[in-house]
């Protein structure tokens, strides 16, 4: 099964992900910034909604359904990753960036009901929301299935214009 390594690397991101959100879960005041650089610190923080704290303000049934929706997405990228060929290495590590991603935070979802982020980056007054080890693994790996679309995949589709 070509596809262990990949879930391999999805099960790193998740370790990766919960060792760092246990560290600083342990070293950090709650909300109180530790300045690494001019733009950069980290500050602890307990995001109950989605993405940059969408419905954080729900009143408890987003922890439900956002565990759902990461479930289901989940499983389809499984399913998706257990079916690739295996010369798709790029979009195959792309998926298991996102899988990892996903389940290191629905682990957090679904045990403490929120997710630990503790990640900002910041420019003078104006900050980008707080992140994590897993939401970064999703946007790479999401960047990666891009460039996989938009670049890498164009030979195949050159090869079939020219073969018709």
């Amino acid at each position: 099964m070509h596809a262990l390594r990949w879930y391999m690397l999805s099960l790193v991101v998740v370790v990766l992900d919960h060792a760092t959100k246990w560290l600083a879960s342990a070293r950090l005041d709650y909300g109180v910034p530790l300045v690494l650089a001019p733009v950069f610190d980290l500050t602890l923080l307990h995001n109950r909604g989605a993405a940059f704290s969408f419905l954080s303000d729900a009143g408890g049934w987003q922890r439900w359904f956002f565990g759902v929706v990461a479930l289901l997405v989940s499983g389809w990228i499984a399913l998706w990753m257990n079916r690739l060929p295996r010369n798709k290495r790029w979009l195959a590590a792309s998926l298991a960036l996102i899988l990892g991603g996903a389940l290191g935070n629905l682990i957090d979802r679904m045990l403490l009901g929120y997710v630990v982020d503790f990640i900002s980056v910041h420019w003078g007054t104006s900050y980008f929301p707080a992140f994590n080890i897993a939401d970064s693994a999703i946007t790479l790996g999401a960047i990666m299935m891009a460039v996989e679309v938009l670049f890498l995949d164009r030979g195949e589709d050159d090869r079939a214009d020219q073969a018709g």
